[in-house]
Parts: structure tokens; sequence; C-alpha cells
């Protein structure tokens, strides 16, 4: 695909812009000081704790689909011509298992996207991935309440399914255009005589390190999921010894050098738009428990009750909050104890884990404005929906 060029009259007004906030806004004033240092701790935060076990693994899987996962076995069961049952299904449940955030779902995305999944079930692998986390689930119920922990569930659910079917359905004739151009698809490396299952162990083992390195404590709601958060570190290890013997037994030295060349296209085209984007999140709305630009009471106070626009503020301001892995669960709980309605505390929930400022900027940028937009819009309206409808039955 080629590279989006930008006139010389676009990058200048984006100069223009980017000047103009830099000579009128009061960076001397407190709160504008106190939201930049936000903004930088944030950022800090998130290198800290997401880059090296969460973002670093899934670009290495991500660069892994692209060279080695055979293009004819995404296009069989996530392609637009795969029956939409087996190719939802799989996207929902891929997304799933991994459990990870809004960021560390994209580079996962990018690979089976580029690789050739249709539209519709790429969309719904990036919202189940970081929606229906089965921990955030199970918290969910635990803090909430039963009616709140199974609207999501089923809300999650179900807006992966919908949200990917729209997706295909308005944006079809684009999609099946994109893969109908052959030039936009690597062609597949010389598999060097390994077999089917050699593959799926050396991708698994990644997949495996990724899910465990990052498992979360379920703080007393799951005795079972505690024990593995216990060993999670031995059982990450036991997969990273796997990958080290696929590695040296089973791979060629000119193809691990094209694996680390992919992997390092996908660093270039993700991160610089997802570090621009944690810091602007966190210099508008801060650290969870902190305040950006924003005041939290702001939010709080417009979340209220269960009218239209309290459920589209909880949504909106959800989808462009970052949320780590399950974040949004305290901050939710935080919010409800400061008035925070049912409908309100749901909509935030569906919306906010899937979605955020940084990762809008990476989508946009494989996707395009128009797809990036009507994809925030789903999510959001729906969101929404939902939240109304809830607080009303509730």
């Amino acid at each position: 695909m080629a590279k989006k060029e930008y006139s010389p009259n676009m990058i200048l007004l984006g100069l223009a812009a980017a000047f103009a906030a830099v000579y009128f806004i009061p960076w001397d004033a407190p709160r504008v000081a106190g939201a930049v240092l936000e903004g930088f701790r944030m950022l800090g935060e998130y290198a800290r704790e997401h880059v090296l076990l969460c973002l670093v693994p899934a670009m290495f899987i991500a660069g892994a689909i692209g060279v080695f996962l055979n293009q004819q076995a995404v296009m069989k069961y996530l392609g637009p011509k795969a029956p939409k049952p087996v190719a939802y299904a799989v996207a929902s449940v891929s997304g799933a298992i991994l459990a990870v955030c809004s960021c560390t779902v994209l580079p996962l995305f990018k690979g089976i996207y580029k690789k050739g999944a249709g539209l519709g079930p790429a969309i719904s692998f990036l919202y189940s991935g970081p929606a229906i986390s089965i921990i955030a689930i199970t918290m969910s119920f635990q803090v909430f309440g039963w009616k709140i922990g199974l609207a999501r569930t089923i809300g999650a659910i179900s807006f992966a399914i919908v949200i990917g079917l729209l997706m295909q359905l308005i944006f079809r004739r684009e999609d099946e255009a994109r893969l109908a151009d052959e030039r936009l698809f690597r062609a597949p490396l010389d598999e060097g005589g390994r077999k089917l299952w050699q593959t799926v162990v050396y991708i698994g083992s990644m997949v495996g390190f990724l899910i465990f390195v990052n498992w979360a404590s379920s703080k007393g709601a799951s005795a079972a999921w505690d024990a593995v958060y216990r060993a999670k570190y031995f059982i990450a290890g036991s997969f990273a010894l796997v990958l080290l013997f696929a590695i040296a037994r089973w791979f060629k030295s000119h193809e691990l050098a094209e694996w680390g060349g992919a992997t390092r296209d996908f660093a270039l085209q993700i991160l610089p738009l997802l570090f621009a984007g944690v810091l602007v999140s966190g210099f508008l709305l801060g650290r969870p428990g902190r305040e950006g630009l924003i005041p939290n009471a702001w939010i709080a106070a417009l979340v209220g009750g269960n009218s239209v626009f309290a459920n589209f503020i909880a949504a909106i301001s959800g989808a462009l909050m970052y949320f780590a892995t399950l974040t949004e669960v305290p901050i939710v709980q935080g919010l409800l104890g400061s008035g925070m309605g049912q409908g309100p505390a749901l909509a935030l929930l569906l919306a906010g884990p899937s979605l955020s400022l940084p990762s809008m900027l990476v989508i946009g940028g494989e996707l395009g404005f128009k797809k990036t937009a009507v994809y925030v819009v789903l999510v959001v309206a729906m969101s929404t929906a939902a939240g109304m409808i809830f607080g009303a039955i509730a």
C-alpha cells in the first residue's frame, strides 16, 4: 500500500496550528504546567510498564505473522469470503484470549490486516482484545455486581461482532478492492522445510509469553487466576525457552533477518504515534487518580443520571482516555462513588478499554481517517445506547 503523502499546504497548516498552540497556551499557569508534567509522567509510566513486556513482544508476533503466516490460511478464516460465523468467532475469540490493552493489540491487528484479513474480522479482533478480557469481566462481576458484570459481558461480545459486521458492510467495496490487489501483500517466505505445526509452535510460544508475562492479579476475585499469577514468570519463561529452541532449530539466518526487519517496520509505524497519543492523553486527562488539563470533577459532574448527554460524555471520555489492562475497574468504581449513573458506567466500560487517543492515531495511520472515524463513532454511539438502555432497566 502506497504511503500517504501530505501536501505542502497540509504540512504548513499543521505547523501553523502547532505554532499557535505553543504561542498562545499559558505554559506558566499552574493548571497547564501541572498538565504538562502529568503528560510526561504518564508517558514515563507507559514506557516502564507497557513497552518492554507488552508492545515489544506484540511487535515480534506481528512481524512473524506478516512474514511466516500463510496468507491463504488468513484468507480462509478471516477473509471477506470466509463464512461469517467462522470469521467473527475466530476474530473475537483470538482477541479475547490475548486480553491486552487498546495499544498492545495494535501491532497484532496490523499484522493480520496486512496479511489479508477482511476489514470486519480485523476490526472485531481489534475491539475484542481489550474489551473481552476474562479477568476484567470477572472483576466487573466482583466489584460492580452481577447486573453491570452481565451487561458488560453481553455488550462487549455483541459489540465485537456487530461493529465488525457494520464496518465490513459500510466499506465492502473498498475492502474487496484492497484484497484483490495482490501487490498489497508480501509474498510468503520460503518456509525452509518447516511443517505447519512448527510454525504454530513458533508463533504460539510468543503468544503464550505475551499472555502470561502480563498476567494481572485478580486481587482475590479468582483463586485459580491468582495461582497462575504467582507462577506467571515460570510459565512465561517456559514459553520463552520453547521459542528459543524453535528459532535455533527451524529457522535460517535470512529468515530471522526478514522477521527482524518486519518487526522494525511495525515499531517505526506505531511507536511515534503511540507515544505522542499517550503524551496528549496524559496532558488532557491525566493518569488514573490524577488530573490533567481537564479537571476530573468536571467529568464526574457530567455523568450523573441517565440522560443521552451523560451517557455520551461517559462514552467519549472513555474513548479518549488510555486504560491499562484492568485499570478501568477502579476508575469506574471511584466515579460511581462520586455520583456516576449506572448507565454511563456501562458506557465507559464498553468504550474505554477498546479505544484511546493513542490507539486512534495508530488506527488512523493504517485505515485512514474515514474508516477510523466510522469505527470510533460506532463504538461511542453503541456504548451510549447500551448505557441508556441499561440505565433505564437497572
